[in-house]
C-alpha cells in the first residue's frame, strides 16, 4: 500500500513541479506577448483619440468664419464696402469685429479683403489697423488656389505670424508660428465672390493635442496634410515642410513592422481631410514595461515555486506520519483489538482526532448494548406487532361446518353469507402478505355482501378499477379497513343515504387508490387532530387505529415513496387518497418470502 507521504510526494512531482518547470518557460513569452499587446492596443487609442480631437477642433474654426453670414453689419460691409452702405455704422462694426476676433484664444491675428474697393484691414490683440489698397492680394498663393478653386477655404502651412497690411499694431517683437486658415465670403443666394477673411491660428491647442502622442521617452508624433506638407511635429524644425522620402517610407510601408520602431498612422477626415496624424516610438520604449513586469512575474513564480516545494515537503512530513501512526492503529482495531490507546501529546488536529476518536470508542462500547441493539429490537417488535392477528383457522372451519348445515337444511341466503364471511376469513389468513387489488376488491365485495344483508340493498357503492390496476400488487388490508370506517361513520350513525365511491389509476408509474364518501365531514380542526394521529402520534387504541394501521405499513414498505392523505369538505364528505410505486419493494427477506408464498 502507498502511503500519504509518497503520494503526496508523487502528486507534487507530477503536478506542481514538473508542470511548473515546463510551463515556466512560456510565461515570459505568453506574459510578453499579452501585455505588448495591451501596450500597442492602447496606443492604438490614444491615436485614435488624439484624431478626433484634431477633427473636432479644426471643424470648429473652419466653421467660425460662418458667424460672418448671421451678423448684418459685418456681411453688409462684404457686400457694400464700407462708406457706400446705407446702414453703415462704423462703431457697430467695430464691436462686432472685436466680439468675432475675442471668440477663440487662439486667434492671433485676422485679416478681412474686401472685394468691392479691393481693400484689408487687420485686427491683432482685438485692434483695428487702418484700411489699406491690396489690388494684388488674390494673385498670392494661397489665397489664389482658394479664389480658382470651388472650395470653401484653404489651411496654410505653419509659419511665422506676417504683418499683413504692415500695421502698427502688431509688434515686431512677435515671432509665432501660426496655421493660417483663408475662408472665402460670397454671397449665399448669387455665389458672387464677396472677399476673403484670413486667420492666423496660434499652434498651441495642436501642439497640446499633439504632445500625448510623444509623452514616450524618444517618441514622435506629425500632423501631415493632403500635400505632404508637415502641419505639426515633435521637431519644430520641421514643421511647415515637405515630408522627406525617408520619413514616408517609414510611414507608408512594412517598414513599419521593424522590430526598431512601431510606426502607427490614421488618415483624418472632415475639416483634415486626406491628412495623417502619425506616431513613431521605438519598440523598446513601448515595451519595456511589458518586459518588465513579465521578468518580475517569472522570478516571482521561481520564488512561489520553491516555497510551496519547501512547504509541502514539511506538511507530507509533519502531517503523514502521525496519520500513519493512526492509520496503523485504525488497523489494529480492524483485526479486533479494540483496547488500543489513543492517547496523543499532540495539541493540534492530529491529536484533537485521536482524542475524539479514544471518545468514539468508549461511546461504541457503552451503547453498542443499548441504543443499537434496543432499535434493532424495537424495530423487530414493530414488525411481529403489524405481523400479530387472532389466528382465524378455528372460525373458518366453524363456519364451513355450519355452511354445510345451512345447504341441508335448505337456507341458500344463510350459506351465501357464510360463504362470504368465509372468503373473508380466509383473506384475513393473507395478512402482512402481498396481494392483488383484484384480491382486496374481491375481499371488499364479499365484505359489502354482508353488510348489505344487515342493511338492505339500499347501500350505495361504486367501484371503478381497470385491469392494470386489478393486476397492481399492494399490501393485503389496506383498503378494507377504509371501507368499514365508511359503514362505522354513514350507516351505523343513520346516514343511509350515503354513497361509497373506489377508484384506482395508473400515472406515472405510480398507483393512485381512492376510496371516499359522501356522508359526514370533518371540520378544519377534528381533520388537522386526525392527520396528527395518523402521522405523529404512536399508535394507541383511538378510533383512528386502522387509519393509522395502514399510514404506518405503507411507511414500512415503501418509506418516503408513499403517499397516505385525508381530506374532508366542510360539513358533507371524506376521502382516504394513496399513492405509492406500482411495484412492491422487496426491501427485506420476510418481505419477499412472503410475495413468493402469495404468487404460489
Amino acid at each position: 500500500m502507498k502511503s500519504i507521504q509518497s503520494r503526496l510526494l508523487m502528486l507534487l512531482f507530477l503536478f506542481i513541479i514538473l508542470p511548473y518547470f515546463l510551463f515556466v518557460f512560456l510565461i515570459y513569452g505568453y506574459t510578453k506577448t499579452s501585455i505588448e499587446r495591451n501596450e500597442l492596443e492602447n496606443s492604438r487609442e490614444q491615436l485614435e483619440g488624439t484624431a478626433d480631437e484634431l477633427e473636432q477642433y479644426s471643424e470648429d474654426l473652419v466653421n467660425l468664419p460662418y458667424i460672418l453670414y448671421r451678423n448684418p453689419d459685418l456681411f453688409r460691409m462684404f457686400e457694400n464696402g464700407f462708406e457706400d452702405s446705407i446702414y453703415f455704422d462704423s462703431m457697430a462694426m467695430e464691436k462686432s469685429i472685436e466680439t468675432f476676433y475675442l471668440t477663440r484664444n487662439e486667434i492671433r491675428q485676422l485679416r478681412f479683403y474686401i472685394e468691392q474697393g479691393q481693400e484689408a484691414f487687420t485686427v491683432y490683440n482685438a485692434m483695428i489697423s487702418t484700411r489699406k489698397p491690396q489690388p494684388g492680394l488674390l494673385s498670392l498663393g494661397p489665397i489664389k488656389q482658394l479664389y480658382e478653386s470651388s472650395e470653401q477655404y484653404v489651411i496654410e502651412p505653419p509659419h511665422e505670424i506676417v504683418n499683413y497690411n504692415q500695421a502698427a499694431i502688431l509688434p515686431e517683437s512677435d515671432h509665432a508660428m501660426v496655421m493660417t486658415f483663408h475662408h472665402k465670403i460670397v454671397d449665399v443666394l448669387s455665389n458672387e465672390f464677396l472677399g476673403i477673411m484670413t486667420m492666423d491660428i496660434d499652434l498651441d491647442a495642436y501642439a497640446k493635442m499633439m504632445h500625448s502622442l510623444s509623452q514616450e521617452e524618444g517618441a514622435s508624433a506629425f500632423l501631415i496634410d493632403a500635400n505632404d506638407r508637415i502641419m505639426y511635429a515633435t521637431d519644430a524644425s520641421i514643421i511647415g515642410s515637405q515630408i522627406h522620402a525617408q520619413l514616408k517610407q517609414r510611414i507608408t510601408s512594412s517598414y513599419a513592422d521593424s522590430e526598431e520602431e512601431i510606426v502607427l498612422s490614421k488618415k483624418l477626415t472632415g475639416a483634415l481631410d486626406q491628412w495623417t496624424v502619425v506616431k513613431i516610438i521605438p519598440s523598446h520604449v513601448l515595451f519595456s514595461d511589458a518586459r518588465k513586469t513579465a521578468f518580475i512575474n517569472i522570478l516571482v513564480g521561481l520564488v512561489v515555486g520553491l516555497l510551496g516545494l519547501v512547504m509541502v515537503t514539511l506538511i507530507s512530513y509533519r502531517i503523514t506520519r502521525p496519520i500513519q501512526l493512526l492509520s496503523r492503529k485504525v488497523r489494529s482495531i480492524e483485526g479486533g483489538q479494540t483496547d488500543i490507546p489513543f492517547a496523543s501529546s499532540r495539541d493540534d488536529e492530529i491529536g484533537h482526532l485521536e482524542s475524539h476518536m479514544q471518545a468514539m470508542m468508549n461511546r461504541i462500547h457503552h451503547h453498542i448494548d443499548r441504543e443499537y441493539k434496543l432499535e434493532i429490537e424495537n424495530r423487530k417488535n414493530a414488525f411481529r406487532a403489524l405481523k400479530s392477528q387472532v389466528n382465524p383457522h378455528f372460525l373458518f372451519n366453524a363456519l364451513q361446518s355450519i355452511g354445510a348445515v345451512a345447504l341441508r337444511a335448505n337456507a341458500p341466503a344463510v350459506y351465501r353469507l357464510l360463504t362470504s364471511l368465509s372468503s373473508m376469513m380466509r383473506y384475513s389468513m393473507q395478512a402482512n402478505q402481498w396481494v392483488t387489488v383484484r384480491q382486496e376488491i374481491n375481499y371488499i365485495n364479499a365484505y359489502l355482501n354482508l353488510q348489505m344483508e344487515r342493511f338492505g340493498h339500499k347501500v350505495k357503492h361504486t367501484i371503478h378499477m381497470s385491469e392494470p390496476v386489478l393486476d397492481a400488487q399492494i399490501p393485503s388490508m389496506i383498503l378494507q379497513p377504509l371501507v368499514e370506517n365508511f359503514f362505522k361513520h354513514t350507516y351505523e350513525e343513520g346516514f343511509y343515504e350515503a354513497q361509497l365511491i373506489i377508484t384506482g389509476s395508473i400515472h406515472e408509474e405510480r398507483l393512485h387508490l381512492s376510496v371516499e364518501n359522501d356522508g359526514p365531514g370533518l371540520g378544519d380542526a377534528e381533520l388537522q387532530t386526525l392527520r396528527h394521529h395518523i402521522s405523529d402520534s404512536p399508535s394507541n387504541g383511538s378510533s383512528q387505529i386502522g387509519l393509522k394501521n395502514i399510514h404506518d405499513r405503507l411507511a414500512l414498505h415503501y418509506g418516503s415513496a408513499a403517499v397516505f392523505s385525508v381530506h374532508s369538505r366542510e360539513g358533507k364528505g371524506f376521502s382516504v387518497s394513496i399513492i405509492i410505486p406500482d411495484a412492491p419493494p422487496f426491501s427485506n427477506d420476510e418481505t419477499m418470502l412472503a410475495h413468493k408464498e402469495e404468487t404460489e
